[in-house]
C-alpha cells in the first residue's frame, strides 16, 4: 500500500514541483489541448509533474499507455498512446521501449505483461481494480462451460489473466459483435459483462448466454435519465457505451466503444452532445471539437482515478508497481488475447 505522505515528501524532495506560470507558457501546445477544462492556475500546478515524467520517461525507456478515462492533464500531457482496451493492447505489442507504464485499471497492466513478459510492465497503482474483473473467476468459467457443453468462451478484456486464460478468446466493446459471430456452434458463453453481452446479442446471429457482471459506472445509468435530458433538451445527441443497459443502449442515438465514441463526435460534430460513460472521455476530446457542446452526466470510475501524476512520477521514480503474471496463466491468456487481436485485424474492426 502507497503511504502517499511519504511519496509526496520524497517526490518534492527530488523533484522542482512547485506550481509554475512560466512552465505553462512553456508547455503551451499541452496545454493548449486542455484549456477549454483546466483554468491556467490548475494546469499551473499540473505543469511541473509533466515535464518530471516525460525526462524520467526517457531516462528509463518508458512508454506510457493510458486509457481515454484517464484526467486530461495525464491523456494530453504525459501519455505516448492513449485509447481503448483494444487499441492499447494491440499497442503493446508494438512497444519498443524497455519499461511500460499502464495509466489504466489493473488488468489492462497485466495485459500488457501477457503481452511483453520481458518487459518490466508498472502500474502507478496496484489497487486501481475493476468491478467488472472482480465479478468472475476461472472456476466460474468451468461452470459455465459445464452448464454449456461445447459452447466457446469469449471473455471481456476486463477480466483478470487467470480468467483470460481459461477462455477461448477475449474481446473488447469495439470487437464483441464480431468476435462472437466468428466463434464455431450456435451458442455462445460471454463474460463477465452481463450488459455487454445482451447489447451483442441484440445484433449477433448466435445465441449468446453470459455471466452476470457489470461495471459500477455504467450500471448506473437509466433509459428514464436520458429521456429526461432529451425532454430538457430535444436536439441533444446521446451516445452510449455498450456496458450500460440494453434499455439505456435502445434509447441513444449511438452506441459504441469509447474510441467509436470519439470518433461518432469527430465525424458528425452534434451541436450538443451527451456522451455516457465515465467523466473523462469530455474533457479529453473537449478540444479537439471546439464547436461541440458538452452536456455533462459525471459518472466517476474511482478505479481509474486512482491514477494521478503524482502516483505516475513515483512508479518511475522508483521504478514500482511491477506487474507479473503467474507462469501457468501467461501462456493461455496470451493465446486468448492474441486470437482477439489477430481476428480483429482480419476482420478490419
Amino acid at each position: 500500500m502507497l503511504n502517499l505522505q511519504d511519496m509526496s515528501a520524497e517526490l518534492a524532495a527530488s523533484y522542482d514541483l512547485e506550481p509554475s506560470l512560466t512552465l505553462v507558457d512553456e508547455m503551451r501546445d499541452i496545454y493548449e489541448r486542455v484549456d477549454r477544462v483546466l483554468p491556467e492556475v490548475e494546469f499551473a500546478g499540473y505543469a511541473p509533474y509533466i515535464r518530471a515524467i516525460n525526462r524520467l520517461k526517457a531516462e528509463r525507456n518508458a512508454v506510457i499507455l493510458a486509457h481515454n478515462y484517464m484526467t486530461p492533464q495525464i491523456y494530453h500531457g504525459v501519455a505516448d498512446v492513449v485509447g481503448d482496451s483494444l487499441q492499447l493492447a494491440i499497442a503493446a505489442t508494438k512497444v519498443d521501449a524497455e519499461v511500460i507504464v499502464q495509466c489504466g485499471v489493473h488488468f489492462m497492466a497485466e495485459t500488457s505483461k501477457i503481452l511483453n513478459p520481458q518487459k518490466t510492465v508498472l502500474i502507478p497503482d496496484a489497487t486501481a481494480g475493476c468491478s467488472l474483473a472482480a465479478s468472475v473467476t476461472s472456476a466460474d468459467i468451468a461452470r459455465m462451460r459445464a452448464e454449456y457443453p461445447g459452447a466457446p468462451v469469449v471473455s471481456y478484456v476486463n477480466t483478470t489473466a487467470a480468467v483470460k486464460a481459461a477462455s477461448d478468446i477475449c474481446c473488447t466493446s469495439a470487437n464483441a459483435v464480431q468476435i462472437v459471430d466468428a466463434m464455431e456452434g450456435d451458442t455462445v458463453i460471454m463474460t463477465p459483462d452481463g450488459f455487454l453481452a445482451q447489447n451483442v446479442a441484440r445484433e449477433s446471429r448466435k445465441r449468446v448466454v453470459y455471466w452476470q457482471g457489470s461495471c459500477i459506472v455504467h450500471e448506473q445509468y437509466t433509459a428514464a435519465e436520458l429521456r429526461e435530458y432529451r425532454a430538457h433538451d430535444p436536439g441533444l445527441k446521446i451516445i452510449a457505451h455498450p456496458e450500460c443497459q440494453p434499455e439505456v443502449a435502445e434509447e441513444a442515438d449511438y452506441t459504441g466503444s469509447t474510441s467509436g465514441m470519439i470518433d461518432w463526435v469527430r465525424d458528425n460534430r452534434p451541436e450538443k452532445v451527451m456522451l455516457v460513460t465515465e467523466c473523462s472521455m469530455a474533457s479529453n476530446i473537449a478540444d479537439s471539437v471546439p464547436d461541440v457542446e458538452f452536456a455533462k452526466p459525471c459518472n466517476l470510475c474511482p478505479y481509474m482515478k486512482k491514477i494521478t501524476l503524482e502516483k505516475i512520477l513515483w512508479s518511475l521514480h522508483r521504478m514500482g508497481e511491477e506487474v507479473t503474471v503467474p507462469a501457468e496463466h501467461l501462456e493461455p491468456a496470451r493465446a486468448a488475447v492474441e486470437r482477439m487481436i489477430d481476428l480483429s485485424q482480419r476482420l478490419n474492426v
